[in-house]
């Protein structure tokens, strides 16, 4: 049924629910005299509502330690002792020995790539060390150049080293941060130059491969959901997305092109009972925030273009639709206040 719109009247082309003012009778031709027919059936309503609306974007992941990374030893000698699966690097204290000495563990972004025996000596590399001894409560300052060679004797008098001065290549490890053993793939025995083990992070991480076509949308730091095998819901973080890509444009055995993006769940013990799982990542690419919102079969589309929706007395308002999140849709206009009565369909 359709009506042409004159007089402020609009004609609409899908309605939800047609209330009619007319009274409708039928003639009783046997007795002369007209019944009214039943009443229409009564019309399903909803009220506006303030809400949060959300598109969100759905990956599978798995849930672990994160992509292993590959140590290897550097200087000379053979592998005497390897950490076992699980342990965790910590600053100043040994991961493996080499010739019955251990080589502790120092963080930063620089390996040792000379030995340091020269006040002269400035670089990233004595810049490592430094922080790494002032951390280790050898207050040392920020020097510039090498120029703490005594401080250094008392770390290693306490680490178990020789008490030279000098740091050469190889007497410590330098990792980027706290990290867990995730493998050992040397033996002892093994020249210490090669690889010697695996490691990840410390806590478990979600890593799921993105279409690279999809990852612009999604930031370090965004919240998101992590869905559990047993249903339950886990909050998180993005707290890194990969610069490599995977696969190629035209497909093939890997796939298209994708991302690993990394989450990390915002309590550890939410997951502490999984070792390893499948689970489903749901992120958030945009959100609307305190709108007025109705279920998407409320909304009624008018010939002449646009949107309006329906009071229970048969009253049309137009309406302005924003984003569309699930079953609901934001909408605005003359008189849609938050409460407001208008027909649905669900």
């Amino acid at each position: 049924m359709s009506t042409t719109r004159s007089g402020g009247r609009w004609a609409v082309v899908a309605v939800v629910a047609v209330l009619g003012a007319t009274a409708y009778f039928v003639v009783d031709h046997g007795r002369g005299t007209a019944a009214p027919a039943a009443p229409p059936p009564a019309v399903a309503t909803v009220a506006v509502r303030k809400t949060d609306l959300a598109n969100t974007q759905s990956f599978t992941g798995t849930l672990g330690f994160g992509a292993p990374t590959p140590v290897k030893g550097t200087g000379s000698g053979t592998v005497t002792k390897l950490p076992a699966v699980g342990d965790v690097a910590q600053r100043g204290k040994a991961l493996y020995s080499v010739d019955g000495r251990g080589v502790p563990v120092f963080f930063g972004d620089t390996p040792l790539f000379r030995k340091l025996d020269n006040p002269d000596l400035t670089g990233p590399d004595v810049a490592v060390v430094a922080a790494n001894l002032n951390a280790l409560g050898y207050k040392v300052g920020h020097p510039k150049t090498f120029t703490f060679a005594e401080t250094l004797k008392k770390w290693q008098k306490k680490a178990g080293l020789e008490e030279t001065g000098v740091l050469d290549i190889g007497q410590v490890l330098v990792l980027p941060g706290p990290v867990r053993v995730n493998s050992v793939t040397a033996q002892p025995g093994d020249p210490v130059a090669g690889p010697l083990l695996t490691v990840s992070a410390t806590t478990k991480v979600v890593v799921a491969p993105v279409s690279a076509s999809d990852v612009a949308a999604i930031k370090t730091g965004a919240p998101v959901t992590v869905a559990r095998p047993d249903g339950k819901e886990v909050a998180a973080k993005v707290t890194s997305v990969s610069t490599d890509v995977t696969g190629s444009p035209e497909g093939g055995p890997q796939g298209p092109p994708k991302v690993n993006v990394t989450v990390t769940p915002d309590d550890p013990k939410s997951v502490a009972d999984l070792d390893s799982a499948s689970v489903e990542v749901r992120i958030a690419t945009e959100t609307h925030a305190g709108v007025l919102a109705v279920p998407v079969g409320a909304l009624l589309a008018l010939r002449e273009g646009g949107y309006a929706v329906q009071l229970p007395d048969g009253t049309l308002k137009a309406v302005k639709t924003g984003m569309f999140a699930r079953d609901l849709v934001e909408i605005s206009g003359a008189g849609i206040t938050e409460g407001l009565k208008v027909v649905t369909t669900s």
